[in-house]
């Protein structure tokens, strides 16, 4: 079965790559959670062609900060995918994560195809149907551009540096117990 890919906006993008990079393992190990392929950070869900990482937190472009997550749906399920976005983030707060504000910093699924569009809103739906009224967005994904080098594997390289230690750190030590079943190594 060949691969899959997804693009995710779930707050800042070095957020979302830790938590698909390095959940399964140590963040100098960068063990990435089963079935996981690649997590790569980018920009995408707006209208104005290369963005970068200035253009977008003037929020004048319309993209959201994503990440493209690239997985073996014969490893990793897309609603076990969605489980780790939707257990990653707030989804109830609009263009907000935490601190970080703008709608750059939205929740929102990007999808490939009808079937990633047709499970995000199931997903969301049965959300709904528990009480949690998420406010993510589900498009089709229409282009993704890939953010500047220095973004890629950020906590990774940089798990001291304050935000990587106040905000990412403590994220993912309340992720790992929230989603132990998922995080198991490959």
């Amino acid at each position: 079965m060949p691969t899959q890919s997804i693009v995710l906006g779930s707050g800042c993008f070095w957020c979302t790559e830790a938590v698909f990079s390095t959940l399964g393992g140590s963040a100098s190990g960068g063990k990435k959670i089963r079935g996981v392929i690649s997590v790569v950070p980018g920009y995408a869900g707006g209208t104005i062609p290369n963005p970068t990482y200035e253009s977008v937190c003037g929020s004048a472009t319309g993209h959201a900060e994503v990440v493209r997550v690239e997985f073996d749906p014969a490893i990793i399920s897309l609603e076990e995918i969605l489980t780790v976005f939707f257990g990653s983030h707030d989804p109830t707060t609009l263009n907000r994560q935490g601190n970080d504000m703008g709608t750059q910093y939205r929740s929102t699924i990007l999808c490939s195809n009808d079937e990633q569009k047709i499970a995000a809103e199931k997903y969301i739906a049965e959300l709904q149907k528990d009480g949690v009224n998420a406010v993510t967005t589900v498009e089709p994904l229409t282009k993704f551009y890939e953010a500047e080098e220095y973004h890629h594997n950020y906590f990774a390289r940089n798990p001291d540096q304050a935000y990587c230690a106040a905000v990412i750190n403590p994220k993912l030590a309340k992720i790992k117990q929230k989603l132990s079943v998922l995080l198991k190594k490959q």
